[in-house]
């Protein structure tokens, strides 16, 4: 009865405790323990492991979604590390590794851009082409001159993307 109440006690308190340990313990230690959750915060930016929704209508990606296995980003190609409108990121999808372009965030937005309800991805190849033919959803007018900017730089044809979606806010 005591091992069955320590080992209880110590997932209730996070208190690590050995669990071969045969010292008696009285019940008024137990009945003194708060259980305490520590929970943080809603993360919504993309960062690694961070899951997405794809937009588009590539095969790859409506699998993935119809399964309810979302792809999960593996890394953001920035100095920052946190994927913003408009940057390409490395994510895990059906056990494959693609490229994609963010065209939505849940996360707040500079001024004049629009916050979306979940993180939207387009994607693409590896020299800048989309792999689907439409986007589903609505994407920010913003990303045409980010988007422009990126294709003078890299030398990768993001203006495809564009010419794809069919809606904008």
């Amino acid at each position: 009865m005591a091992q069955i109440l320590l080992r209880n006690i110590t997932r209730a308190s996070n208190v690590t405790l050995l669990a071969n340990t045969t010292a008696p313990i009285s019940l008024a230690v137990a009945s003194n323990t708060r259980c305490q959750v520590h929970t943080t915060p809603v993360c919504c930016e993309i960062r690694k492991l961070a899951r997405l929704r794809v937009v588009d209508n590539s095969d790859l990606g409506k699998r993935a979604m119809a399964e309810g296995r979302p792809p999960r980003c593996i890394h953001v190609y920035n100095k920052r590390g946190v994927g913003l409108i408009g940057d390409k990121v490395l994510v895990a999808i059906k056990g494959q590794m693609k490229k994609g372009i963010l065209v939505g965030l849940k996360q707040k937005q500079r001024l004049k851009q629009p916050q979306f309800d979940s993180n939207n991805l387009v994607l693409i190849d590896d020299n800048g082409s989309p792999l689907g033919t439409r986007i589903h959803v609505p994407i920010p007018t913003v990303l045409r001159t980010i988007l422009k900017e990126k294709t003078l730089s890299k030398g990768a044809d993001y203006t495809k993307v564009l010419a794809i979606a069919s809606r904008y806010v």
